[in-house]
């Protein structure tokens, strides 16, 4: 497929989206940029979701998982325990949220702890959600380079300069308003592109004729999804389930940048009728991913198609390198840049909205347009600077990266909000960044060593676990003693 009709697509998406932002944005303030004056629907803000959840790093990672043996369907472990996690912020922290009428939800620690347990939860935020943004650019930028701009002679840098820049063009004025928008939008071609690709994978594979596509995949070698067998092993149901939950309550329910979304509907009823709607749909759409993953295995092999070295790379490799025709490459396409700038482009804005609210205090003073707009294009540098970092340094499955980063920063911020919630303790404030700061630091020593410590024992997906506990401990340490 030409790279240069591949270009003439994206510019053209790009347009459509910056159409939007200019039908969205009209007198566009403040409230709009950061709750879109709290008139979105559910329906379209749980539609929405689905897209900027499941990002470019599910769209290609997560079919490139299935190859693995020892992972296989393995991720629906994890995917069962995100469902259980959603239900807790649906039911715990939303009620929380808007009972506070908050606009950023780390203002709960401020209200809770002080002045300094605010600023480290934020502080956790801004972290989380750059590395994490930013390794889902990367697994696209890559995939752009590789099949479209390296035949145009463009360097991996302008790629994901252009990346930014057009995310930027059309978030920098309707903020999330645009977003909810954009958002279902992306959704729609994320699904259609999952939904036909599936379709012509089975087609090809001559399964459509005998009516056995689920037969088949559930009959081969990659579908196994419950892992009880080895307790050490990292994909130990017991380590994916529960990780699950605190993975789904950290990257969701304590994430600004999910939050942000829930947190524009007109009331609480209807953010939760959102999250429990959101999080039933994606069990089924994980599933179908994993489903598609085996497809592109089976058909690889039957095709002689040799298995890249990054997985990551089969999906993009098969949809634009083979015989399937222009269809499945385009459809790819689309639903790639979908999947990847849901996710990218609500990331920009809920980071803005965290520096405005949690550190310039827009609470208490009114902060311009212009200001805001220079932390949009600070935040967007900030971006553009880690995706370069992170691809000189990153090796592995991009979604196993994500959920391993993960355990290291969202886990003090589920410590630390459901000390909060769970005791009526008082804490010595000034103390707390310590307190957060220690137990990241001990479970990488303890997760590096844990196979030599703990019998061959591996932490996995329960990663984010151990450093809530140890953050929720530490945090007894710093406790007010009554007198």
């Amino acid at each position: 497929m030409s790279p240069f009709f591949l270009f003439s697509l994206l510019i053209a998406y790009f347009l459509l989206l910056i159409g939007i932002s200019y039908v969205t944005s009209r007198g566009a303030n403040n409230e709009t940029f950061f709750l879109a004056n709290k008139k979105s629907p559910w329906f379209l803000v749980a539609f929405g979701m689905i897209g900027a959840s499941l990002s470019g790093i599910t769209f290609i990672s997560i079919p490139g998982w299935v190859g693995n043996s020892a992972k296989q369907f393995g991720y629906m472990q994890m995917v069962l325990g995100y469902l259980v996690g959603y239900f807790v912020i649906a039911y715990v922290l939303m009620p929380l949220y808007y009972k506070m009428n908050v606009t950023s939800i780390y203002t709960y620690l401020k209200n809770r702890f002080g002045f300094y347990s605010h600023k480290i939860g934020a502080l956790y935020f801004l972290l989380s959600r750059i590395i994490g943004a930013s390794i889902r650019l990367l697994l696209v930028s890559n995939v752009l380079q590789v099949f479209v701009f390296d035949e145009l002679n463009i360097p991996f840098e302008i790629t994901v300069l252009i990346s930014i820049a057009l995310i930027w063009v059309y978030t920098f004025k309707g903020g999330i308003k645009t977003i909810i928008w954009t958002d279902t939008l992306q959704t729609l071609f994320m699904l259609l592109s999952l939904g036909f690709t599936f379709w012509f994978l089975s087609k090809e594979l001559s399964l459509l004729e005998t009516g056995g596509v689920i037969e088949t995949i559930i009959n081969s070698k990659y579908s196994q999804i419950f892992f009880f067998e080895d307790w050490n092993s990292g994909t130990h149901f017991v380590k994916m389930f529960f990780g699950g939950i605190f993975i789904a309550i950290g990257m969701t329910g304590l994430d600004q940048d999910m939050m942000q979304k829930n947190l524009s509907c007109k009331n609480l009823k209807s953010a939760q009728t959102n999250m429990v709607f959101f999080s039933i749909v994606l069990v089924f759409i994980n599933l179908i991913f994993l489903g598609l993953g085996a497809l592109l295995y089976m058909y690889a092999e039957q095709q002689g198609i040799a298995i890249p070295e990054k997985t990551d790379l089969l999906f993009p490799q098969i949809a634009l390198k083979s015989n399937m025709g222009i269809g499945i490459g385009v459809l790819f396409l689309l639903g790639l840049i979908a999947a990847a700038y849901s996710s990218a482009d609500s990331a920009l804005t809920s980071l803005t909205t965290s520096v405005c609210v949690d550190f310039v205090e827009t609470e208490e003073k009114k902060v311009s347009k212009s200001t805001r707009m220079k932390i949009h294009i600070i935040m967007s540098v900030v971006l553009f600077i880690t995706v370069i970092i992170l691809n000189s340094t990153l090796d592995e499955s991009a979604i196993w990266t994500l959920i391993r980063l993960a355990g290291y920063t969202y886990g003090p911020l589920i410590g630390l909000f459901f000390f909060g919630i769970l005791t009526k303790f008082k804490i010595y404030d000034k103390f707390v960044i310590i307190a957060c700061i220690i137990p990241p630091i001990l479970s990488y020593y303890i997760d590096k060593y844990s196979v030599d410590l703990f019998n061959g024992f591996q932490f996995g997906g329960a990663l984010i676990i151990l450093n809530a506990v140890l953050t929720f401990l530490s945090l007894l340490t710093i406790i007010k003693r009554k007198n």
